[in-house]
């Protein structure tokens, strides 16, 4: 069982793997952008952020980036960009995570992708 943020503007899509991940045993905790992502990780640092990359008020890569500069720690939690934008591996390469599947997803690639991140634990490290 991990923890996990799931960072993503769309009610529908949180709901959806907010479910399936739960059904899996894991602890998810939901913010709908990026500064609600960043106030979650206030209140306690999670096992992986299943991040989007377009949202409004602050984006996925935005919020990422605040992620690394503030040096807290939090440049260490493992980012996973789940993300129907284009160019999502030029932007997942810019962040420095190996981790990205497009929208929509198959249920059970998500599945093996986190538990991919989980076991390796790969921090973002931008070029």
């Amino acid at each position: 069982m991990a923890d996990l943020l799931l960072v993503d503007d769309s009610h529908d899509i949180n709901e959806a793997m907010e479910m399936l991940l739960t059904a899996e045993g894991h602890r998810v905790r939901i913010a709908t952008d990026g500064r609600a992502g960043l106030r979650a990780l206030e209140e306690r640092f999670p096992d992986l952020i299943v991040l989007d990359v377009e949202m409004p008020d602050l984006d996925g890569p935005g919020m990422a980036c605040r992620m690394l500069i503030e040096n807290s720690g939090r440049e260490k939690i493992p980012i996973v960009f789940v993300s129907g934008a284009e160019g999502l591996h030029e932007i997942a390469r810019r962040i420095g995570t190996p981790y990205m599947l497009g929208k929509p997803c198959d249920p059970d690639k998500l599945l093996s992708m986190l538990a991919r991140a989980l076991e390796e634990r790969i921090a973002p490290r931008p070029p």
